[in-house]
């Protein structure tokens, strides 16, 4: 697979999204999430429906990176990014940071002046601070693995 800088980003409501893009979004959430991180969950749980979902594809036109930002009121009640994912074939070459830097561009874009919320897994609490997320709370467990959640001002983007 080619660099993670290289990707060719698409931001789409729901609604908008093509049963190709929409499939491909689903496959890399199943490979990684379930497959790979072995969490048995309702991965479709009706948040898509409101969200809207940022679409990495590389030069060759696989989907490299997927996240979904989800409005105010749905999940928490500042808006939120979820459902973060990169090809395993993308770890170690930024394919992460592009998808985050990518996500709170965008939500900030839709959601201005508002902090930014996410249920991170607490393994990666250090990564998520790199964007300027702070941990509130205590940690939870999520679908069989330790998550914390984590607010980043508005005004870290």
């Amino acid at each position: 697979m080619a660099e993670a800088t290289m990707m060719e980003w698409r931001w789409l409501p729901f609604q908008e999204l093509g049963t190709v893009q929409l499939y491909a979004a689903m496959q890399l959430r199943q490979r990684v999430f379930v497959l790979e991180q072995t969490c048995v969950f309702q991965d479709a749980d009706g948040v898509d429906l409101h969200s809207w979902h940022g679409l990495g594809y590389l030069p060759n036109g696989e989907l490299g990176a997927y996240a979904r930002i989800v409005p105010p009121g749905k999940v928490f009640d500042l808006p939120s990014i979820g459902r973060v994912v990169t090809a395993p074939e993308l770890r170690g070459k930024s394919g992460g940071r592009e998808l985050m830097r990518q996500a709170m561009a965008q939500a900030v874009k839709l959601f201005p002046g508002r902090d930014i919320k996410i249920g991170a897994q607490a393994h990666l609490q250090r990564f998520y601070g790199s964007f300027g997320f702070k941990p509130v709370g205590e940690l939870y467990d999520e679908d069989g693995i330790s998550h914390i959640h984590m607010i980043a001002p508005s005004n870290s983007v």
